[in-house]
């Protein structure tokens, strides 16, 4: 989880909403601030609805928006949680393993739909340079299958236990592929994977989703970032998904 003073905040390098990072020296302090948050939130990392999974519901179903956004939820819920995160950040891949499931049981319910919209400004602190944007493809190559319990489960393994850590190794394509065929996905999906088919929508979705931050919050912000009704929520809060829910 990141709060104002451990966010990921990238700076704005051209008319084109890319980010520079510092490199090492940025690796090394992101990695010493996110500790000391972690180490300060104390009971705040505890596992909500522990054991529940990812979405399981066949009820709920998942669609890419034309701008990238990525739907997953019951048919005419209320309320919608979005949700902006970099693949291979660790604070979201924080947030995915202590609220993830409380997310996915409220899913399930029908008490609100998450837009996922996937950033890739932590590229170049990946070892292929280009993890954020491949991961992002290969989420839209399985949220385009329409099948919910698939995507949610997919994006559950990415953002936990398969996310690569900043500055090491990732996955390539293939590894993906693999991931996805683990969450359920089909073989077709597992090729849109392979094959990068949606790299190019991918990279311009996500520069469409820093746009859009740019929009709401301003060029300071970071990620995870996180809206309900267009008000920014304040997800140190541990009762924010129920909230969220009501």
């Amino acid at each position: 989880m990141s709060n104002p003073t451990s966010k990921h905040t990238p700076q704005p390098v051209s008319s084109k909403t890319t980010y520079a990072l510092a490199g090492l020296a940025l690796v090394v302090v992101v990695v010493i601030v996110g500790a000391l948050y972690l180490w300060n939130r104390g009971g705040g990392d505890t596992v909500r609805s522990d054991g529940y999974g990812p979405v399981h519901d066949p009820g709920v179903s998942v669609a890419l928006d034309s701008d990238g956004g990525i739907v997953l939820g019951k048919p005419n819920v209320a309320k919608t949680v979005d949700i902006y995160e970099d693949p291979i950040c660790p604070a979201c891949g924080h947030l995915e393993k202590i609220y993830g499931q409380e997310i996915a049981q409220q899913v399930d319910l029908g008490k609100i739909a998450v837009r996922y919209r996937l950033v890739n400004f932590l590229d170049r602190n990946s070892k292929s340079k280009d993890y954020s944007t491949r991961a992002i493809a290969a989420n839209e190559c399985v949220a385009q299958a329409g099948d919910g319990p698939v995507y949610g489960k997919f994006h559950s393994l990415l953002f936990t236990t398969e996310q690569p850590s900043e500055g090491g190794s990732d996955h390539d394509n293939k590894e993906l592929a693999a991931i996805a065929k683990q969450a359920g996905a089909s073989d077709d999906v597992a090729k849109c994977i392979t094959s990068g088919e949606r790299a190019d929508a991918g990279r311009a979705h996500a520069e469409a989703s820093m746009k859009a931050l740019d929009d709401l919050i301003g060029k300071n912000w970071g990620t995870p970032s996180i809206f309900v009704d267009g008000k920014k929520v304040d997800w140190g809060n541990s009762n924010w998904v129920l909230d969220a829910a009501k």
